[in-house]
């Protein structure tokens, strides 16, 4: 998330009320999530087990829990509750706008573009032309979509990320300061849930088709002309390459890739990083041919045991 002008280490410290260690006069440009920092971005480590993935990372600034050696042309803010005060930043910069209206006055709505009854769109929303938006879609604010897009009932596009910290009173949020993307030529399906990144944009990619109830989770990118069917679950921070079929009921834990051009078969469960331009089963989804090859052996079982017993 981009700050709409920089601000100084000063100025964010001010705004959280905490210590820093570095130059008063250091420009911070954003905020973001590890996995997308850039220079001149926060990014927030409350764990001693992340300390050096954070201070090693391209931001500029972190947010951190403990005095520690500040690397060279970086700078420290020192505070007792980082994911606190990360979401402090995120309500400064990015607040949360009550709607006035079913259609935002600041969104923007391209030629030719259809917007059947009871659809709301909210704050700095940005439809291009020729897209089919049908009744009751809810498009929160900031939502970029593309040209040629259908969209059909019911789904709902900018939800917040699934993403809490357990303390002893219970879940604390993190607060959900990215968008959604919908690039051109886009299908998606009745029922849909598409949530936004906490820091930057979940994307759905060009040419992509969803099937109904499918959900994607905060900051996952989908690529170019992918086929997602019905009840697929995606979890948050996965990237999904171009031209990958993933058929029904199929379960995508967070912070894998999917390679490009492979094919998942329905109701299989992946819970790792799975190379591209080959075919998966099973759960966890694995090699096709490997996996029925599995089940086949197990088949004999029933009989080896039984030739056992007669021994």
């Amino acid at each position: 998330m981009k700050f709409n002008k920089p601000q100084t280490l000063d100025d964010i410290a001010n705004i959280i009320n905490c210590e820093y260690v570095g130059d008063p006069d250091l420009s911070v440009l954003g905020m973001n999530e590890i996995h997308v920092v850039r220079s001149g971005d926060i990014v927030f480590v409350d764990h001693p087990k992340y300390y050096d993935k954070a201070l090693e990372s391209p931001a500029t600034i972190i947010l951190i829990n403990k005095k520690v050696d500040c690397p060279k042309g970086k700078a420290l803010l020192v505070s007792d509750d980082p994911f606190r005060d990360f979401n402090r930043l995120t309500n400064h910069f990015n607040p949360f706008i009550a709607a006035r209206a079913v259609i935002a006055e600041s969104a923007v709505i391209g030629k030719h573009t259809v917007i059947q009854p009871n659809v709301f769109i909210g704050n700095n929303v940005q439809i291009g032309n020729d897209c089919l938006i049908h009744s009751n879609v809810c498009i929160y604010d900031n939502v970029v979509i593309g040209n040629n897009v259908t969209i059909h009932s019911g789904t709902v596009l900018g939800a917040d990320a699934f993403y809490y910290k357990n303390r002893p009173e219970g879940f604390d949020k993190l607060k959900s300061g990215g968008n959604v993307i919908i690039e051109d030529n886009v299908d998606l399906g009745a029922l849909c849930t598409i949530d936004r990144g906490v820091t930057a944009s979940t994307t759905i990619g060009r040419g992509t088709k969803l099937d109904n109830q499918v959900h994607v989770g905060h900051d996952t990118i989908i690529g170019e002309r992918c086929l997602i069917a019905s009840q697929v679950g995606i979890a948050g921070c996965v990237l999904i390459e171009d031209f990958v079929t993933i058929w029904g009921q199929v379960g995508i834990t967070s912070g894998v890739t999917i390679g490009e051009k492979a094919v998942i078969s329905a109701q299989s469960g992946v819970s790792k990083s799975l190379p591209g331009h080959k075919s998966y089963f099973g759960t966890p989804a694995d090699d096709f041919r490997k996996k029925y090859k599995e089940l086949a052996s197990i088949r004999l079982i029933p009989d080896i045991i039984d030739k056992l017993d007669k021994l």
